[in-house]
């Protein structure tokens, strides 16, 4: 016969964000909780979010215009959102004691900078409700009978061990950053209680990029600047912001949050340019004039020596380079058509795609359980009778801003009230 202690109302498999809130209210509400995690501490993929920041959400307070950031696949979120969404996600927290502030593009971030204090809140969440904790426990078998998980069974340092609860939840993310646990278990668990998996690939990721040039670039942080995915010269889609040089391409805000559509074009086999608009506040004709004052300032000097007022001091050489002007020239005898093909590099500095870095350096995962086998009112499986999501594994993702954190809360929450209520 079963141990009493190993009995539980609800099971939560996986202490990320998503999974200590679906734990903490789960246990709010009333239901005995037990949280599971391999690792030996909860969080350890929060703490890194936001460069250790933690961009908690993102102020959109609308819920029509929120939900249009995470594209055809947001629609399931609307009820999610609505029970819990930024404003209750910001209330949370600062009625805990983590005041925050709301930075451009309507980040919200812990006013101390510190995602250890976000993390803190959420351990005091689940201690004040009195939730079980089993860490450094590996669910290696899960126990499905008549469309009912009866039980899971979870191996540690003290051998095997029995859980039995009336519901379950998974919260095991995806497989990005697999060493803070993400490998993607909780999917295969998932497919073979008969779930479908929409394909799984890395997103909010770097771009890899073919031209040897970008390696002489590695550390030069651009704002300001707009980034466009071409095809055959034509514009696919554009973003204005931050980018990163590095030496194996692009990374940064606007490179990141382009990564998934460009992941998209690529499966389709075609030629993909990355073009950078180094100066989109002007338009060719006033770039132009503003190249003629400063070479006119610098009549009596080379060529080489009459960028430093327009651009950083690392990208001039990779400029002078790709320009094919010669570097001597005296600026005054530079031909019209010379100087307004630099106008264009500075325009469309063109660099062609490689690929994007793999899941462990991405964000977040793209794909995961079909929104079609969950019922978005409650996060419940369609076909298990008492397994919910919540989370990275469900098959919906945003772009950077705390979307993504917000998809934690908000389907935590609802997975975690849903779970306590039903039998």
């Amino acid at each position: 016969m079963k141990k009493e202690k190993d009995k539980f109302d609800v099971a939560v498999i996986g202490a990320g964000p998503a999974g200590m809130m679906a734990a903490g209210k789960a246990a709010e509400a009333g239901a005995r909780v037990i949280l599971i995690d391999k690792n030996r501490k909860p969080g350890r993929k929060l703490v890194m979010t936001g460069k250790g920041r933690c961009n908690i959400t993102n102020a959109e307070f609308n819920l029509r215009k929120l939900v249009e950031n995470y594209g055809k696949n947001g629609r399931f979120l609307f009820h999610a959102f609505s029970v819990f969404g930024p404003k209750e996600v910001i209330n949370f927290f600062e009625k805990s004691g983590v005041k925050t502030k709301t930075e451009r593009g309507n980040r919200v971030f812990p006013l101390s900078d510190r995602a250890e204090d976000v993390l803190a809140t959420l351990v005091n969440y689940l201690e004040k409700n009195k939730v079980n904790i089993l860490f450094g426990s590996q669910v290696i078998d899960i126990n499905c009978q008549n469309s009912r998980i009866e039980k899971i069974t979870v191996k540690n340092i003290k051998g095997k061990q029995e859980i039995i609860a009336k519901n379950y939840i998974f919260c095991t993310g995806g497989r990005s950053y697999s060493l803070t646990g993400s490998t993607g278990e909780g999917f295969n668990w998932a497919k073979k209680l008969g779930h479908h998996i929409e394909k799984l690939s890395p997103a909010l990721v770097p771009i890899k990029i073919k031209e040897d040039w970008i390696k002489d670039l590695q550390g030069l942080s651009l704002k300001n600047v707009e980034v466009s995915a071409k095809i055959s010269g034509k514009k696919q889609f554009s973003e204005f912001g931050e980018c990163l040089f590095t030496h194996f391409g692009l990374s940064g805000p606007i490179i990141i949050d382009i990564s998934k559509r460009v992941g998209k074009l690529l499966t389709n086999g075609d030629e993909i340019k990355i073009s950078l608009d180094l100066k989109p506040a002007l338009d060719f004709v006033k770039l132009d004039e503003r190249v003629q004052r400063d070479f006119k300032k610098y009549q009596n000097k080379s060529f080489k020596n009459c960028l430093n007022n327009l651009l950083p001091r690392k990208l001039i050489p990779v400029i002078l380079k790709l320009s094919g002007i010669d570097l001597e020239k005296k600026v005054n005898i530079v031909t019209k058509e010379e100087r307004q093909n630099l106008v264009r590099l500075l325009k469309n500095l063109e660099m062609t795609v490689a690929g994007l870095l793999g899941f462990d350096s991405a964000i977040i995962t793209s794909g995961g359980i079909s929104l079609k086998e969950i019922d978005d009112k409650t996060m419940k499986s369609k076909i298990v009778d008492n397994l919910f999501f919540a989370g990275e594994i469900i098959d919906v993702d945003g772009p950077t801003g705390g979307y993504n954190l917000q998809i934690c809360w908000s389907t935590g929450y609802l997975a975690g009230e849903s779970a306590a209520m039903l039998d």
